[in-house]
Protein backbone atom coordinates (compact mmCIF):
# COMPACT_ATOMS: atom_id res chain seq x y z
CA UNK A 1 0.00 0.00 0.00
CA UNK A 2 1.31 3.90 -0.71
CA UNK A 3 0.83 6.72 0.57
CA UNK A 4 -1.17 8.02 -2.35
CA UNK A 5 -3.21 4.01 -2.58
CA UNK A 6 -4.07 5.57 1.10
CA UNK A 7 -6.04 8.52 0.16
CA UNK A 8 -3.41 10.87 0.98
CA UNK A 9 -4.69 13.98 -1.16
CA UNK A 10 -1.54 15.82 -1.15
CA UNK A 11 -0.27 19.13 -0.71
CA UNK A 12 -1.01 20.50 -3.79
CA UNK A 13 1.08 22.85 -5.93
CA UNK A 14 3.12 20.62 -6.74
CA UNK A 15 4.98 20.49 -3.36
CA UNK A 16 5.37 17.29 -1.72
CA UNK A 17 5.03 16.55 2.04
CA UNK A 18 8.31 15.83 4.00
CA UNK A 19 6.24 13.27 6.50
CA UNK A 20 2.86 11.93 6.48
CA UNK A 21 1.31 12.15 9.82
CA UNK A 22 -1.30 9.80 11.74
CA UNK A 23 -3.70 11.41 14.12
CA UNK A 24 -5.82 9.63 16.56
CA UNK A 25 -9.45 9.95 15.76
CA UNK A 26 -12.22 10.02 18.77
CA UNK A 27 -11.58 10.65 22.34
CA UNK A 28 -8.36 11.93 22.05
CA UNK A 29 -8.60 14.33 18.73
CA UNK A 30 -9.81 17.17 20.68
CA UNK A 31 -6.81 17.08 23.19
CA UNK A 32 -4.25 16.46 20.26
CA UNK A 33 -5.94 19.25 18.28
CA UNK A 34 -5.62 21.32 21.49
CA UNK A 35 -1.88 19.95 22.10
CA UNK A 36 -0.79 20.72 18.33
CA UNK A 37 -2.43 24.50 18.70
CA UNK A 38 -0.27 24.51 21.52
CA UNK A 39 2.81 23.71 20.16
CA UNK A 40 2.14 26.36 17.15
CA UNK A 41 0.30 24.31 14.58
CA UNK A 42 -2.80 25.12 13.30
CA UNK A 43 -5.02 21.91 12.58
CA UNK A 44 -8.75 22.08 10.74
CA UNK A 45 -10.66 19.40 9.72
CA UNK A 46 -14.38 18.78 8.85
CA UNK A 47 -16.24 16.79 11.02
CA UNK A 48 -17.04 14.36 8.12
CA UNK A 49 -13.11 14.48 6.65
CA UNK A 50 -10.21 13.09 7.23
CA UNK A 51 -7.42 14.80 6.60
CA UNK A 52 -6.75 17.88 8.38
CA UNK A 53 -5.70 20.71 7.36
CA UNK A 54 -2.27 21.99 8.89
CA UNK A 55 -0.10 24.90 8.41
CA UNK A 56 2.96 23.52 7.86
CA UNK A 57 3.66 22.36 4.09
CA UNK A 58 6.06 20.03 5.44
CA UNK A 59 3.39 17.69 7.23
CA UNK A 60 0.60 15.47 5.50
CA UNK A 61 -1.68 14.35 8.30
CA UNK A 62 -4.21 12.03 8.05
CA UNK A 63 -7.17 10.87 11.09
CA UNK A 64 -7.10 7.30 12.07
CA UNK A 65 -8.28 5.41 14.91
CA UNK A 66 -5.48 4.78 17.61
CA UNK A 67 -5.77 0.96 17.26
CA UNK A 68 -4.39 1.28 14.13
CA UNK A 69 -1.99 4.04 13.38
CA UNK A 70 1.18 1.51 15.20
CA UNK A 71 0.37 -0.74 11.99
CA UNK A 72 0.25 2.01 9.55
CA UNK A 73 3.13 3.15 11.14
CA UNK A 74 5.20 -0.16 11.07
CA UNK A 75 4.15 -0.74 7.78
CA UNK A 76 5.82 2.54 6.02
CA UNK A 77 2.45 3.55 4.79
CA UNK A 78 2.71 6.34 7.68
CA UNK A 79 6.01 7.80 8.75
CA UNK A 80 4.77 9.35 12.22
CA UNK A 81 2.00 8.68 14.12
CA UNK A 82 0.45 10.03 17.60
CA UNK A 83 -1.24 6.61 19.61
CA UNK A 84 -1.08 4.92 22.87
CA UNK A 85 1.70 2.81 24.10
CA UNK A 86 -0.97 0.03 24.69
CA UNK A 87 -2.00 0.19 21.10
CA UNK A 88 1.68 -0.41 20.22
CA UNK A 89 2.54 -3.06 22.38
CA UNK A 90 -0.80 -4.69 21.50
CA UNK A 91 -0.25 -4.89 17.48
CA UNK A 92 3.03 -5.80 18.46
CA UNK A 93 4.62 -3.24 16.30
CA UNK A 94 8.13 -2.36 15.52
CA UNK A 95 8.15 1.44 15.65
CA UNK A 96 10.57 3.82 17.26
CA UNK A 97 9.39 5.55 19.79
CA UNK A 98 10.34 9.00 19.75
CA UNK A 99 9.13 10.41 22.68
CA UNK A 100 6.45 10.40 25.21
CA UNK A 101 3.65 12.53 25.63
CA UNK A 102 1.66 13.21 29.47
CA UNK A 103 -1.76 13.79 27.98
CA UNK A 104 -5.29 11.78 27.36
CA UNK A 105 -8.94 13.33 27.31
CA UNK A 106 -9.45 14.42 30.57
CA UNK A 107 -6.26 14.25 32.13
CA UNK A 108 -2.14 14.49 32.12
CA UNK A 109 -2.14 11.08 34.06
CA UNK A 110 -1.28 7.91 32.40
CA UNK A 111 -4.10 5.55 31.56
CA UNK A 112 -4.77 2.59 33.10
CA UNK A 113 -6.28 -0.47 31.35
CA UNK A 114 -8.06 -2.33 34.19
CA UNK A 115 -9.18 -6.28 34.87
CA UNK A 116 -12.72 -5.10 36.80
CA UNK A 117 -16.11 -7.08 37.68
CA UNK A 118 -19.31 -6.25 38.76
CA UNK A 119 -19.29 -4.59 42.42
CA UNK A 120 -20.93 -8.32 43.72
CA UNK A 121 -18.63 -10.30 41.57
CA UNK A 122 -16.67 -13.52 43.87
CA UNK A 123 -13.69 -12.60 41.82
CA UNK A 124 -11.06 -11.04 43.95
CA UNK A 125 -7.82 -11.57 42.29
CA UNK A 126 -6.87 -12.40 39.01
CA UNK A 127 -6.38 -16.04 39.77
CA UNK A 128 -9.93 -16.23 40.43
CA UNK A 129 -10.51 -16.13 36.89
CA UNK A 130 -9.19 -19.65 36.06
CA UNK A 131 -11.49 -21.09 33.53
CA UNK A 132 -13.57 -17.95 33.13
CA UNK A 133 -14.69 -15.51 30.50
CA UNK A 134 -13.12 -11.97 29.78
CA UNK A 135 -14.57 -9.40 27.48
CA UNK A 136 -12.09 -6.60 26.12
CA UNK A 137 -10.45 -4.64 23.09
CA UNK A 138 -6.78 -5.25 24.03
CA UNK A 139 -7.02 -9.26 23.37
CA UNK A 140 -3.14 -10.43 23.22
CA UNK A 141 -2.10 -7.84 25.66
CA UNK A 142 -4.81 -9.58 28.36
CA UNK A 143 -3.51 -12.71 26.94
CA UNK A 144 -0.58 -12.24 28.34
CA UNK A 145 -1.31 -10.71 31.29
CA UNK A 146 -3.27 -13.60 32.32
CA UNK A 147 -0.61 -15.94 31.04
CA UNK A 148 1.94 -14.51 33.43
CA UNK A 149 -0.13 -15.13 36.18
CA UNK A 150 -0.94 -18.69 35.60
CA UNK A 151 -4.30 -18.06 34.47
CA UNK A 152 -6.28 -19.85 31.63
CA UNK A 153 -9.30 -18.14 30.66
CA UNK A 154 -11.15 -17.36 27.17
CA UNK A 155 -10.55 -13.66 26.39
CA UNK A 156 -13.05 -12.30 23.40
CA UNK A 157 -12.72 -9.22 21.47
CA UNK A 158 -15.09 -6.50 22.18
CA UNK A 159 -16.30 -4.23 20.05
CA UNK A 160 -16.71 -1.55 22.73
CA UNK A 161 -19.11 -0.65 25.29
CA UNK A 162 -16.89 -2.93 27.04
CA UNK A 163 -18.54 -1.72 30.54
CA UNK A 164 -21.77 -2.72 29.53
CA UNK A 165 -21.03 -6.51 28.97
CA UNK A 166 -19.88 -7.12 32.94
CA UNK A 167 -22.93 -8.64 33.40
CA UNK A 168 -22.44 -10.90 29.97
CA UNK A 169 -19.13 -12.82 30.95
CA UNK A 170 -16.78 -12.95 33.92
CA UNK A 171 -14.78 -9.94 33.91
CA UNK A 172 -13.63 -7.36 31.55
CA UNK A 173 -10.03 -5.47 30.70
CA UNK A 174 -11.22 -1.80 30.41
CA UNK A 175 -9.56 1.56 30.17
CA UNK A 176 -9.71 4.12 32.35
CA UNK A 177 -8.36 7.45 33.42
CA UNK A 178 -10.39 8.28 36.78
CA UNK A 179 -12.50 5.02 37.31
CA UNK A 180 -15.67 7.30 37.97
CA UNK A 181 -16.93 5.18 34.73
CA UNK A 182 -16.94 2.21 36.08
CA UNK A 183 -18.12 2.84 39.45
CA UNK A 184 -21.25 4.49 37.49
CA UNK A 185 -21.94 1.29 36.07
CA UNK A 186 -21.12 -0.57 39.77
CA UNK A 187 -18.37 -2.05 38.68
CA UNK A 188 -14.80 -2.56 40.83
CA UNK A 189 -11.24 -2.79 39.73
CA UNK A 190 -9.37 -6.39 40.46
CA UNK A 191 -6.07 -5.08 38.95
CA UNK A 192 -4.47 -2.91 36.72
CA UNK A 193 -3.13 -4.93 33.10
CA UNK A 194 -1.11 -2.19 32.18
CA UNK A 195 -0.60 1.84 32.11
CA UNK A 196 -0.16 3.40 28.94
CA UNK A 197 0.69 6.97 27.47
CA UNK A 198 0.57 8.88 24.20
CA UNK A 199 3.47 8.43 22.28
CA UNK A 200 4.82 9.66 19.16
CA UNK A 201 5.82 6.72 16.90
CA UNK A 202 8.13 6.89 13.68
CA UNK A 203 8.19 4.14 11.25
CA UNK A 204 12.25 2.28 11.00
CA UNK A 205 13.10 3.75 7.59
CA UNK A 206 11.75 6.95 7.98
CA UNK A 207 13.60 7.25 11.42
CA UNK A 208 16.65 6.61 9.10
CA UNK A 209 16.31 8.88 6.57
CA UNK A 210 17.45 12.59 7.40
CA UNK A 211 14.98 15.06 6.38
CA UNK A 212 12.56 13.06 7.55
CA UNK A 213 14.07 12.58 10.97
CA UNK A 214 15.04 16.30 11.46
CA UNK A 215 11.15 16.61 10.75
CA UNK A 216 10.06 14.12 13.20
CA UNK A 217 12.36 15.30 16.10
CA UNK A 218 11.45 18.86 15.47
CA UNK A 219 7.14 18.16 15.80
CA UNK A 220 8.44 16.02 19.00
CA UNK A 221 10.26 18.45 20.55
CA UNK A 222 7.39 21.38 19.79
CA UNK A 223 4.51 18.94 21.60
CA UNK A 224 6.82 18.22 24.71
CA UNK A 225 7.30 21.71 24.82
CA UNK A 226 3.99 22.70 24.67
CA UNK A 227 2.97 20.24 27.20
CA UNK A 228 5.74 20.72 29.61
CA UNK A 229 4.31 24.87 29.91
CA UNK A 230 0.74 23.77 30.10
CA UNK A 231 2.33 23.50 34.14
CA UNK A 232 4.18 26.39 34.06
CA UNK A 233 4.27 30.40 34.21
CA UNK A 234 6.63 33.09 34.04
CA UNK A 235 7.20 35.67 36.58
CA UNK A 236 8.83 38.72 35.81
CA UNK A 237 9.57 40.86 38.99
CA UNK A 238 11.64 43.76 40.55
CA UNK A 239 13.25 43.97 43.87
CA UNK A 240 15.98 46.10 45.55
CA UNK A 241 19.43 45.50 46.09
CA UNK A 242 18.88 44.81 49.91
CA UNK A 243 15.97 42.56 49.56
CA UNK A 244 17.20 40.44 46.40
CA UNK A 245 19.22 37.79 48.63
CA UNK A 246 15.75 36.98 50.07
CA UNK A 247 13.56 37.17 47.29
CA UNK A 248 16.19 34.35 45.12
CA UNK A 249 16.16 32.28 48.46
CA UNK A 250 12.15 31.90 48.07
CA UNK A 251 12.03 31.84 44.33
CA UNK A 252 11.99 28.64 42.55
CA UNK A 253 13.16 28.05 38.75
CA UNK A 254 13.25 25.61 36.40
CA UNK A 255 17.12 26.59 36.79
CA UNK A 256 18.33 29.62 38.22
CA UNK A 257 16.47 32.74 37.63
CA UNK A 258 17.93 35.57 35.48
CA UNK A 259 18.60 38.86 37.16
CA UNK A 260 19.40 42.03 35.56
CA UNK A 261 20.86 45.32 37.18
CA UNK A 262 18.38 48.35 36.01
CA UNK A 263 19.61 51.68 35.84
CA UNK A 264 21.55 53.13 38.92
CA UNK A 265 22.35 49.54 40.10
CA UNK A 266 20.40 50.10 43.21
CA UNK A 267 17.22 47.73 42.05
CA UNK A 268 17.56 44.72 39.47
CA UNK A 269 14.62 42.58 37.28
CA UNK A 270 14.28 38.86 37.91
CA UNK A 271 12.71 36.30 35.88
CA UNK A 272 11.79 32.61 36.19
CA UNK A 273 10.02 29.91 35.07
CA UNK A 274 7.82 28.55 37.64
CA UNK A 275 5.31 25.82 38.66
CA UNK A 276 1.61 26.95 38.16
CA UNK A 277 0.56 25.33 41.21
CA UNK A 278 2.93 27.16 43.53
CA UNK A 279 2.44 30.44 41.58
CA UNK A 280 -0.45 31.39 43.91
CA UNK A 281 1.92 30.79 47.22
CA UNK A 282 4.69 32.28 45.90
CA UNK A 283 3.84 35.75 44.85
CA UNK A 284 2.36 37.14 47.98
CA UNK A 285 5.91 35.78 50.19
CA UNK A 286 7.66 37.72 47.06
CA UNK A 287 5.85 40.54 47.83
CA UNK A 288 5.96 40.51 51.54
CA UNK A 289 10.00 39.66 50.42
CA UNK A 290 9.88 43.18 49.25
CA UNK A 291 9.32 42.54 45.64
CA UNK A 292 7.36 44.69 43.17
CA UNK A 293 5.81 44.75 39.85
CA UNK A 294 5.28 41.42 39.72
CA UNK A 295 3.89 39.81 36.47
CA UNK A 296 2.37 36.46 35.95
CA UNK A 297 2.21 35.18 32.46
CA UNK A 298 1.41 32.10 30.61
CA UNK A 299 3.70 30.19 28.07
CA UNK A 300 3.04 28.22 25.26
CA UNK A 301 6.57 25.84 25.24
CA UNK A 302 8.93 25.46 27.43
CA UNK A 303 12.01 23.54 25.85
CA UNK A 304 13.19 21.23 28.26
Amino acid sequence: MTRRAAGFPGKGKGKKAVISLGLPKGSLQESTFELFRRAGFRLTVDSREYFPDIDDEEIEAILLRAQEISRYVEAGVLDVGLTGHDWVVENGSDVVEVCELFYSKATARPARWVLAVPVDSPVQRVQDLEGKLVATELVATTERYLAQHGVRAKVEFSWGATEAKAGLVDAIVELTETGRSLAANNLRIVDTVMESTTRVIANKQAWQDAGKRAKIESLGLLLVGALVAQSKVGLKLNVASDNLEAVLAELPAMRKPTVSSLWGGEWHAVEAIIDESVAKVIIPRLKRLGAEGIIEYPLNKVIP
